[in-house]
């Protein structure tokens, strides 16, 4: 059996969840506390790659021995969290840890998942939100909620999103399925909430670019559907910063 842990990590320490040579990553940080825990190295696989600076509510990853399809362990399931956070930094927690079969992949066997982006329309600075909410310093149109809405929905559907994947990028089949885009206001914030069977390269932050561009009056609403039929990154608005972005919840159809 393989060991499924929920977490939570916030991510302006880290250059993304991948172990990587450039800087410290939440793997890495998962990699060295699951050997101190079980005494032996392990394999950790996550559920999706995150950008440098992206935080995440729920995030999944399964543990097993390296080498081996599953993990050997004494340990109660339901005392794995507090012990595993034990030897993790206080940006990274675990927050559930359960069994699963060798045959699961936290990656390639999600249903859904689901990104939410914070942002504050202000030109004052909000110490609190500073770094997990993109203050735009401009100014935005009165109706600017009823607009960012609006463009939001022309993004629900099966779709081919090369206008809003990353220039460079690699992925053949830009084609994804949105379930769910919404805007709403949260006392002083502006969230993006997107659903979808999955997501390109910075999709969820040029989506979130996009819909400032709409909210400040230099695109229109109905401008989403020429921008989706161009299938040219120039189309779009720009990238979003990071620290808005959030993985918020990951759907598996075990679950």
């Amino acid at each position: 059996m393989k060991l499924l842990l929920e977490i939570s990590f916030y991510g302006k320490p880290f250059y993304g969840y991948q172990v990587q040579a450039k800087g410290p990553s939440v793997q890495a940080e998962l990699n060295r506390a699951a050997e101190k825990l079980f005494g032996y190295p392990c394999d950790i696989v996550g559920c999706s790659r995150t950008d440098s600076g992206v935080h995440a509510r729920r995030y999944y990853v399964t543990v097993s021995e390296k080498g081996k399809p599953g993990l050997c362990t004494d340990l109660d399931p339901s005392r794995i969290p507090l012990a595993l956070s034990f030897h993790l930094p206080e940006s990274i927690a675990v927050r559930k840890a359960e069994w699963v079969g060798e045959d699961f992949h936290p990656r390639y066997g999600v249903l859904e998942k689901t990104y939410r982006y914070y942002m504050r329309f202000s030109p004052v600075r909000d110490p609190f939100t500073a770094e997990t909410c993109w203050q735009v310093p401009y100014g935005s149109l009165p109706d600017r909620l009823e607009r960012m809405r609006k463009a939001a929905g022309y993004f629900v559907g099966t779709h081919d999103f090369a206008s809003f994947m990353a220039a460079g990028s690699k992925i053949k089949d830009p084609v994804r399925t949105v379930t769910r885009s919404e805007v709403r206001q949260e006392d002083e914030q502006t969230v993006f909430e997107v659903s979808a069977d999955g997501f390109l390269y910075h999709m969820v932050r040029i989506f979130a670019g996009t819909l400032v561009e709409v909210a400040a009056g230099r695109k229109e609403p109905e401008d989403m559907i020429r921008v989706l039929e161009a299938r040219d990154r120039h189309a779009a608005g720009p990238t979003a910063p990071a620290h808005g972005l959030f993985l918020w919840d990951v759907r598996y159809p075990e679950f």
